[in-house]
């Protein structure tokens, strides 16, 4: 059953810092060296990728929390919907590559090995074979305009699996408040503040934006409620263009060689035990 509390703008500004609570973000170790997943992917991409591309998605996801913090202390909606676009896209940015380095594994670390037990039948059962998997992910991967990400998922309620896409950074959190992250999204209101907490420990707040407070991690929300991400290729230029140019299928082809299915096998028994 929802909790349910109106406060007004007033409430807004005045609410204590145990709620706001500002969390800013750091780039994750990797659990290999740069070099460790050569020649599928150069060393030089890694690091770059790695320390450019994720430290700025970071660097640009703190600076927009930190005004967030600063809008939301003084009321300002107009603020806080401004900054909606930097914090969902940097916010997504640092989600899926967070996910995506636990994606990778050097060969002789097991990168690239297929998956066995239950998540090596689900594979079966879903798509005939891995190699069918691995074609359909390709060829979605490949057909994607611009840049995004191509997923495996899981749906843990109907115990399915499920091959999508993204664009860009696409993401369904994006700003911390006492661990949880929020989203802000328009809306047509009455410039009254709805407080909602709900199953997941969500909460939405209406007064001329909405606040949505949810758990970090999850890309698949958008493409349904129960999706899970168990291993996500990421198909922006930058993940492949020193090595392979413009040619993404040959990138898409190679980084099978070091897919560390054991992370994905661990994702899809704790989703479906």
């Amino acid at each position: 059953m929802a909790l349910r509390t109106l406060v007004t703008r007033k409430t807004l500004r005045t609410l204590p810092l145990g709620f706001r609570g500002l969390q800013t973000f750091s780039l994750p170790d990797l659990p290999y060296d740069y070099g460790a997943l050569e020649p599928a992917i150069s060393g030089d991409i890694m690091q770059i990728h790695h320390q450019k591309h994720h430290q700025a998605y970071i660097t640009n996801y703190n600076k927009a929390l930190e005004q967030l913090d600063g809008a939301i202390a003084k009321g300002d909606a107009s603020t806080v919907v401004k900054l909606q676009s930097a914090i969902k896209f940097n916010g997504g940015g640092h989600v899926n590559h967070s996910i995506f380095w636990k994606n990778l594994a050097p060969i002789r670390e097991g990168g690239g090995e297929p998956p066995k037990g239950s998540l090596g039948w689900a594979i079966d059962n879903h798509f005939g074979f891995i190699d069918a998997l691995i074609q359909k992910m390709n060829a979605e991967g490949a057909a994607l305009q611009g840049s995004g990400w191509v997923w495996l998922g899981v749906d843990k309620e109907l115990k399915r699996l499920v091959v999508e896409t993204t664009a860009n950074q696409v993401n369904s959190v994006v700003s911390p408040i006492n661990g949880p992250l929020i989203q802000v999204l328009l809306l047509n209101v009455e410039p009254v503040l709805l407080l909602e907490d709900i199953g997941f420990q969500n909460l939405t707040a209406q007064c001329g934006v909405c606040f949505t407070l949810e758990y970090i991690g999850d890309p698949l929300v958008t493409k349904g409620p129960s999706l899970v991400p168990l291993l996500g290729i990421d198909v922006w230029e930058h993940a492949y263009y020193l090595q392979y140019k413009n040619v993404r299928p040959d990138y898409l082809k190679n980084i099978w060689k070091v897919i560390n299915w054991k992370y994905a096998s661990e994702v899809f028994e704790k989703e479906c035990p």
